[in-house]
C-alpha cells in the first residue's frame, strides 16, 4: 500500500497503521480514509497529501 504524506507538515499517512486514534482502522487504504478526515497533527485535508 502506497504512503500518503501532509504537505503542509510532512505526517505520514501509512495504511498499515491506519490513524486509530481518529477513527481509522489499521489496513485502511488512503481512498477508504473518509473525506472529512484530517492531518492528525496540523488538521490539513486529504486534499494536501500527496502519494509518497
Amino acid at each position: 500500500m502506497e504512503r500518503w504524506v501532509c504537505d503542509p507538515c510532512g505526517y505520514v499517512y501509512d495504511p498499515a497503521e491506519g490513524d486509530p486514534d481518529n477513527g481509522v482502522a489499521p489496513g485502511t487504504a488512503w481512498t477508504d480514509v473518509p473525506e472529512d478526515w484530517v492531518c492528525p497533527v496540523c488538521g490539513a485535508d486529504k486534499s494536501q497529501f500527496s502519494q509518497e
